[in-house]
């Protein structure tokens, strides 16, 4: 395998007119066909007013723009996992199930292996993130189509009108039901829970959970805190790894469509 590359480049007079994918090649020496697949699957970025992903291998450059390519061959000779599907679509947002190992988004190095690329490809419209799961986490995923719809539901996130549900399983027995509301990163951090059920051969209890705010891994790190990591979490906890992965599925997206006022509820 390559070693990750990153090269970035300020186009001089000299080079103006020059396609992307001949002045990439002479930057890394990579070859071309590599060049493309990197660029097809987000790898390359182009500044000029501002700085997108480069797809189209003969875009011709002009002086001052800046040219980058982050290139992880380990990274790009991934795919995605089985199971992306749609629960449904219309012309405001697109709601979608994303399993455990698929990014919300793409990194410098791509977006190949991101649920906000996948959808843009499969209804080749224009895509808006609207929320993020870990990529350890499957479950429900609300993505917009418009730029105004994409600032209706973020101010839907924003002021905590949408009921996030998640279902768990974790290490231990908790309480039938409980709230947490320690600060993480020095910011407010508020979670509900309930117990389902609890299997004392595992010694595992599985729980109903309602964030009510949204702080980076907030769940996997309260229960952490208390005593009950998450099954499967790589990183926070003790006595909980397992081979399966992250027992945590964002279960339930409750809300008021801001376009038809229409009562939604995905599970």
């Amino acid at each position: 395998m390559t070693q990750p590359i990153k090269v970035t480049y300020q186009l001089t007079p000299d080079d103006q007119g020059i396609l992307a994918i001949d002045l990439l090649s002479r930057l890394t020496n990579l070859p071309k066909l590599r060049l493309k697949d990197a660029m097809s699957k987000g790898a390359v970025w182009l500044k000029r007013k501002k700085q997108l992903r480069l797809r189209r291998i003969k875009e011709p450059l002009r002086s001052g723009d800046v040219l980058s390519i982050y290139y992880d061959d380990a990274l790009l000779s991934l795919a995605l996992p089985d199971g992306i599907h749609c629960l449904e679509q219309n012309r405001f947002y697109s709601v979608w199930f994303k399993p455990a190992g698929v990014m919300s988004q793409g990194t410098q190095f791509g977006d190949h292996l991101s649920l906000l690329r996948y959808v843009e490809v499969a209804t080749q419209r224009p895509v808006f993130l609207i929320h993020r799961l870990d990529k350890e986490t499957q479950g429900i995923m609300l993505i917009a189509h418009q730029p105004k719809s994409a600032a209706a539901l973020t101010s839907l996130f924003t002021e905590h009108k949408i009921r996030k549900i998640y279902t768990a399983e974790v290490l231990g027995k908790v309480d039938s039901k409980g709230e947490m509301a320690f600060p993480l990163d020095e910011k407010p951090a508020h979670t509900l829970y309930e117990c389902m059920a609890y299997d004392d051969t595992l010694n595992i209890s599985h729980v109903r959970i309602e964030l009510k705010t949204g702080r980076t891994h907030q769940i996997r790190r309260h229960f952490d805190m208390i005593g009950h990591p998450v099954i499967g979490d790589p990183r926070y906890g003790k006595g909980n790894k397992n081979i399966q992965g992250l027992k945590l599925t964002a279960s339930e997206l409750i809300f008021t469509c801001p376009f038809t006022h229409e009562e939604k509820h995905f599970a």
